[in-house]
């Protein structure tokens, strides 16, 4: 009669070299995993920026007032509201985007009292004030998404980073 091998399970050496292949797997794909991350918040804000400007354009429009997008930064947050041009933007209904967003310096957009805006007339025109919204992540990143107001008629379109700048811009 044979005896049963009291030496079940893996050895010390065979532990090590899983774990190790695990580490290195797990390194690779953070990186990727983050820049991924990054990509879909700002694709988020960029969606959520544009409606807020087509939403203030068309009330403009239905309203037969002027309308603006106002954006700020608070409390670590970038937040955006819509609201009548006579409405101070403190007492706007204001809005959050994704947390790991920011407003880049990139954006161009006419900055009163802490406040940028953009506003729309009763026609839904731009009244002299073209720019763009530019987002990227707080966390770091080359990636950038921007929203930009392009024509005095009111064109609204996304975009989003190049390798070759526009009139110093990297997001368009």
């Amino acid at each position: 009669m044979k005896r049963a091998s009291l030496t079940r399970g893996f050895t010390l050496l065979e532990l090590l070299v899983v774990v190790t292949i695990i580490a290195v797997l797990f390194g690779a794909a953070v990186p990727g995993w983050t820049s991924f991350r990054n990509r879909q918040a700002l694709n988020v804000a960029q969606q959520e920026v544009l409606n807020a400007m087509r939403e203030s354009q068309r009330k403009a429009i239905q309203h037969r007032r002027k309308w603006q997008t106002s954006f700020r930064e608070r409390d670590g947050r970038t937040q955006w509201a819509t609201h009548p041009v006579e409405t101070s933007p403190a007492d706007a209904d204001w809005k959050s985007l994704p947390r790991d967003v920011k407003l880049d310096e990139e954006t161009t957009l006419r900055r009163a009292k802490g406040v940028r805006r953009v506003q729309f007339d009763h026609l839904g025109n731009v009244n002299g004030q073209l720019g763009r919204v530019t987002l990227s992540a707080k966390g770091g990143g080359k990636t950038k998404r921007c929203v930009v107001v392009s024509t005095l008629l009111g064109a609204i379109r996304s975009g989003e980073d190049h390798a070759r700048k526009d009139r110093g811009k990297s997001c368009w």
